[in-house]
């Protein structure tokens, strides 16, 4: 454990970095979409009020 700062001298930091970022936001992405898809978790349509089974009464 000693001698790990020598993974450094094998892979460039600013591009470990860069790929890193690039894959979280992409994961970021992936999970939102998912999330958006599923009719429980998306919150454009709880935010109009619209309730996961709910069912609109029209009283006169």
């Amino acid at each position: 454990m000693a001698k790990f700062y020598k993974i450094w001298l094998v892979f460039d930091p600013r591009r470990v970095f860069v790929a890193q970022g690039v894959f979280l936001f992409l994961l970021a992405v992936m999970i939102h979409l998912v999330l958006l898809s599923h009719d429980g978790f998306n919150w454009f349509e709880l935010s109009n009020g619209a309730l996961p089974g709910a069912r609109a009464v029209i009283v006169d």
